[in-house]
């Protein structure tokens, strides 16, 4: 049995910090430590950033976004095409498509995707609040930024049956070869997308 080095709050610090995605026991024990050196200058402004963001970090109680309103910075932007709704698995997607700067639309994370294997069903996502949204008017397309997994599209399709008779244009991401992708490095799932979606040169 490994003896203890530190003490149990230096401890807990590695503990928690092995909990983040990204880093490991032993990342873990690298960052807690350089954080421990740098007291002054990183841990102590990080323990006072993380215990403001613990007291006011919410979530948007329309689109499922966080932030320290609600509603949410996204929602409340005048100058976004409120009428073109883009819905996301999770609040990572929405940034990572805040990044790219393609379309300055509204968003709709879910918390998820449908997955019975896991126990997860309509009920534990937000797509109630997703059919209240497009059922109040108002909405002209809504884009399916879902990730092009087996729940993804089973998630899609669900939020697809839900919408049914409502007036509006449902479009999902085109799947296939990315920019820059080479064909031999590619899995059969993504090439046969790829073949289906093709488009007119």
């Amino acid at each position: 049995m490994a003896k203890r080095v530190t003490g149990p709050e230096i401890e807990k610090l590695i503990q928690l910090l092995a909990k983040v995605p990204g880093l490991g026991p032993r990342s873990a024990r690298r960052a807690a430590l350089h954080l421990v050196k740098k007291k002054e200058q990183l841990l102590g402004p990080l323990a006072d950033a993380m215990g403001e963001a613990h007291r006011k970090v919410r979530i948007c109680s329309c689109c499922g976004n966080v932030d320290t309103i609600d509603p949410c910075t996204v929602c409340t932007d005048e100058r976004r095409d409120q009428s073109v709704i883009i819905v996301v698995e999770d609040v990572a997607d929405l940034w990572a498509l805040e990044r790219a700067g393609a379309m300055n639309a509204a968003y709709h994370v879910l918390g998820g995707t449908l997955s019975p294997l896991d126990g997860i069903g309509p009920d534990d996502l937000n797509i109630k609040g997703l059919v209240d949204r497009v059922a109040k008017g108002g909405v002209r397309e809504l884009i399916i930024a879902v990730n092009a997994t087996v729940e993804g599209q089973t998630t899609a399709h669900y939020i697809t049956d839900q919408l049914e008779g409502m007036e509006l244009k449902i479009t999902r991401l085109a799947h296939g070869v990315p920019v820059g992708g080479e064909l031999d490095y590619l899995d059969e799932g993504t090439l046969t997308a790829a073949l289906r979606a093709r488009t007119t040169i």
